[in-house]
């Protein structure tokens, strides 16, 4: 199986980097971003690519891959609501609207967060946008689409947010993140159980479109 990953500098992009490297199902990742992921591996190619927003000079580089996990996505807080819709509704349309032309039999699977709307007009500024984003990708002719919506994670294996404040949460609240993840199963996942789980819903589909908190930890529960 051969992987796109957008987002891969991010805290879940770096957890699903590392599972995708680790799969021996997988023969090739490739990665998108604006900058430099850093990381080395045999299996691994990198492409950097300044404007998320139109991939033409690159579409030749972006054919023949069996699924694309898009971990992409920016802090809603401060930011207004026609800002926070370019890049999280814009970005990942322009990516996905193309993939889709040149990867008929693609399986897309995209980081959305649990509380999301899907009614598009709830009073949460970021839950509409996320509930647009993901309808308009259950709108494109996949061979399937997911929308992954996971609450609190726990990052594992060295990942960490490019979120300055959620590096503060994520260090003070450390020690306790594996207890919450053992009292409260379906509400606490980490990155790997992420990574694990997008790549069993790549290999073997899933009955939802939309996996919420427990959906996803049970793909990795089997």
């Amino acid at each position: 199986m051969n992987v796109l990953l957008f987002g891969a500098t991010g805290m879940v992009g770096q957890g699903v980097l590392r599972e995708s490297l680790l799969d021996p199902d997988v023969q090739l990742v490739q990665i998108v971003g604006r900058t430099a992921a850093g990381v080395q591996h045999p299996k691994l190619r990198e492409i950097v690519h300044r404007d998320l927003r139109n991939y033409e000079s690159i579409e030749r580089d972006l054919s023949g891959f069996d699924a694309s996990f898009f971990c992409l996505g920016v802090s809603s807080s401060g930011v207004k609501e026609e800002e926070y819709e370019a890049v999280t509704y814009g970005i990942t349309l322009a990516a996905a609207e193309t993939l889709c032309r040149l990867n008929q039999q693609m399986t897309f699977i995209y980081v959305s967060g649990a509380g999301t709307d899907s009614s598009e007009r709830g009073p949460t500024m970021w839950a509409r946008v996320k509930g647009r984003t993901e309808n308009a990708l259950l709108r494109l002719p996949f061979a399937a689409a997911y929308m992954f919506r996971p609450g609190l994670i726990q990052p594992l294996h060295g990942a960490k947010s490019g979120t300055a404040i959620y590096r503060i949460f994520y260090s003070l609240f450390k020690p306790l993140l594996p207890l919450l993840r053992v009292a409260f199963p379906n509400q606490v996942l980490t990155t790997e159980d992420i990574g694990q789980a997008m790549l069993i819903a790549a290999k073997h589909g899933c009955p939802k479109r939309i996996l919420e908190t427990k959906d996803i930890r049970a793909l990795v529960d089997g």
